[in-house]
């Protein structure tokens, strides 16, 4: 039967009982599989097992070309961010020359990671970031890490093994998002990192910290939902409160475009001017790197971005 092409079915946006979609960052390293020994994308299959059960769809998001324009249009087609864990961030994003123990730097996946950041800042898209992702969305914002916690708090309790979870106490700051969706603490969570954000980025607050003062969480001032954790919320798997607040938020998202008429912006598709994240390799109009971007005067805690020993 002939059209008239009024049953020709246009792309939309999910409805609101649809499931909204969770991009996901991952790896590119080289990985073996059968007769292959090549570079291949990939993430660890609990990233995906957090996100559907806290009823997402998860989709992978590999390091690839970086430029905003392809950045806004992968994330056009998600309702949510998350910045999975990973190597450590490069330290000359953040000024610093790389400690004997920092890993050799992925920047195709800094580049790609902070791409992403700076889209979904600018269109509202709710971001989760993880155990590295805390540490991309702070540098990201012209915050600094601290390189090696154990010249810091003296042990490996943070990342006691090879492939083995620590587990640590976390306090939350009353009143703060993280309050809301984990109630008021300590809570017990799994951690495995040597790094820690030192001196925050501009518009983020610490959330959650242990006692020694390392910070375990952060979320940034102005935007619908962007909430990042030290810890692996990914391997709580009978905990899944911080990936469904992420899905409750995409799928609030999801609802309001849906309900705007084509071409009308997200009204909170926009942050304040002290957390955008200018484009790689631009200055300031002082003429500062990205690397030198204004942090928040917020007290980090006892190692605010120090610089560590080459």
């Amino acid at each position: 039967m002939a059209s008239n092409g009024s049953d020709v079915l246009a792309p939309a946006r999910p409805t609101v009982a649809a499931r909204p979609v969770i991009g996901v960052t991952t790896y590119l390293e080289r990985a073996t599989s059968g007769v292959w020994d090549t570079r291949a994308a990939f993430l660890q299959h609990v990233y995906l097992d957090a996100v559907l059960e806290a009823g997402g769809i998860p989709v992978l998001l590999p390091p690839q070309p970086c430029a905003d324009d392809q950045a806004r249009t992968v994330l056009g087609r998600l309702d949510g961010l998350v910045i999975a864990g990973g190597a450590d961030v490069d330290p000359a994003l953040y000024g610093q020359r790389a400690h004997p123990r920092t890993g050799a730097p992925r920047t195709d996946r800094d580049a790609w990671e902070e791409a992403l950041l700076r889209v979904a800042l600018d269109d509202g898209t709710p971001v989760l970031g993880i155990c590295r992702g805390a540490q991309v969305l702070d540098v990201a914002l012209g915050g600094g890490l601290v390189q090696h916690l154990p010249d810091v708090v003296g042990d490996d309790r943070y990342q006691p093994s090879p492939g083995r979870f620590g587990t640590v106490d976390v306090a939350i700051v009353p009143g703060s998002r993280l309050a809301r969706i984990l109630g008021p603490g300590p809570v017990a969570v799994p951690v495995h990192h040597h790094q820690a954000i030192g001196g925050l980025g501009a518009g983020l607050h610490v959330t959650g910290r242990c006692a020694d003062g390392t910070v375990q969480a952060v979320e940034l001032d102005d935007h619908p939902f962007c909430l990042a954790v030290q810890w692996h919320p990914e391997e709580q798997t009978e905990d899944r409160r911080l990936l469904a607040a992420l899905v409750d938020a995409a799928r609030a998202g999801a609802r309001t475009t849906a309900s705007r008429p084509p071409g009308t912006p997200s009204a909170a598709g926009t942050t304040s001017p002290g957390v955008t994240i200018p484009a790689a390799g631009t200055t300031s109009p002082g003429g500062e790197t990205p690397a030198a971007r204004t942090p928040s005067t917020e007290d980090p805690g006892p190692h605010p971005g120090r610089e560590e020993p080459a």
